[in-house]
């Protein structure tokens, strides 16, 4: 689960990581009185949204007088904003941070992740922090230090002075790194993070170390143990069908293409997409039911896939191993008759009661193409797509 960047900033002070001073606004009015209280005769305005590179997109303005702030404000607010993280059609802005300028002399990248291969919590950091750190990454990877914490150990003084000679630090700026370390690290194994990003972390022109910016993302299976990190949720933020998708127990993603996928197990649905990709086609989405699912999971399943305007065709991939075929089977049909369906379905069964399966869509009155191998089934979908794509073509 994502974090707008003013709820990672009130977690970064209650584990004592220092941040500029700001105000969360709602409306216009809302930034306006966020200027009175902060103070100062200029002020930052941030769109609230869960995606980098917001400042490339004009979503982070510096403003001159409070009237500057409240026409910004009203500008971002209701809009949506779209950066090359968010995609072109961009995410809704709701919210706007009002913070007071910070005189900057230098800006450093720091992180924390986990590294499932060393399992360890990494930390990076860099010199070359700021808007373009990802190009320094792919660039000059060398510019990147990273330093390993054993969890049973924790951070340790010597993984500090590692961090602030690599980043050019001196004198009590060191301290002052190991202040904010320390509170990282607490903060990302106290609220289980999977993410804790501050790019940039500025040296300030009085030599003093701030957290600018803050990016947290919490592992989405821990939060039972964090019913108040829960309940920060934003589902303005969050892709409708995904959303829709956990209400099911189902694993959606959604992606570019036109060919729908339902699979279970999530290596399966990898494998699925890679093929419909080899055979000229393009998934439209990530669909794992589980091994578990339910006919009506499954009914689910296949009425979010066909929600999507961009699907053109459907491939319904299962191995009966914990799921029965036949069940797939009459979910297919359970969602076929309840959703009007316009758009070409090829279906691959195997395993357990697969033959059943196949037989009661057989005997159905639903136009269903079935496959024996999942190379014929990525053959059928990917030219079924295409001839669909023809037809909406020749049409227009």
């Amino acid at each position: 689960m994502n974090l707008h960047e003013f709820q990672s900033k009130q977690l970064f002070r209650d584990f004592g990581v220092a941040v500029p001073e700001g105000r969360v606004a709602g409306t216009p009015e809302d930034a306006k009185t966020a200027c009175a209280e902060l103070g100062g005769s200029r002020w930052v305005v941030k769109a609230q949204i869960h995606a980098g590179g917001r400042g490339k997109a004009g979503g982070v303005v510096l403003a001159e007088d409070a009237t500057e702030v409240v026409d910004v404000a009203g500008r971002l607010l209701g809009s949506r904003l779209a950066t090359h993280q968010s995609g072109p059609a961009g995410l809704p802005v709701g919210q706007v941070l009002v913070e007071q300028p910070t005189a900057i002399a230098r800006e450093l990248y720091l992180s924390l992740l986990v590294d499932r291969a060393a399992e360890r919590v990494l930390i990076m950091a860099s010199a070359a922090g700021g808007m373009d750190i990802e190009q320094v990454a792919a660039q000059t990877p060398e510019r990147i230090i990273q330093v390993h914490v054993h969890p049973a150990a924790g951070l340790q003084p010597f993984h500090v002075r590692r961090l602030a000679f690599g980043l050019g630090l001196e004198g009590g700026q060191i301290k002052s790194l190991g202040g904010i370390l320390s509170g990282l690290y607490r903060l990302f194994t106290t609220c289980d993070a999977s993410l804790v990003e501050v790019n940039p972390l500025v040296v300030t022109e009085a030599g003093e170390l701030l957290a600018l910016d803050a990016k947290v993302n919490l592992d989405d299976n821990a939060l039972g143990r964090h019913l108040h990190l829960q309940a920060l949720r934003d589902p303005d933020q969050e892709d409708a069908r995904e959303a829709e998708a956990k209400a099911h127990e189902l694993n959606y993603i959604s992606l570019d293409g036109d060919i729908g996928c339902m699979v279970n197990g999530a290596g399966l649905a990898m494998a699925t997409m890679d093929l419909v990709k080899l055979h000229g086609g393009a998934p439209a989405n990530f669909l794992d039911v589980g091994g578990g699912a339910t006919a009506a999971r499954v009914a689910e399943a296949f009425k979010l896939i066909l929600s999507d305007a961009k699907v053109r065709a459907v491939l319904v991939n299962i191995f009966g191993g914990i799921v029965r075929c036949d069940l797939i089977a009459e979910g297919i049909m359970q969602a076929v008759r309840e959703v009007e369906v316009a758009v070409p379905i090829v279906v691959r069964l195997e395993g357990t009661n697969a033959e059943q399966g196949l037989k009661m869509l057989a005997d159905s009155d639903l136009a269903v193409e079935t496959a024996s191998s999942l190379t014929e089934a990525a053959d059928k979908v990917v030219a079924a797509a295409a001839s669909g794509a023809a037809s909406k073509g020749s049409s227009e």
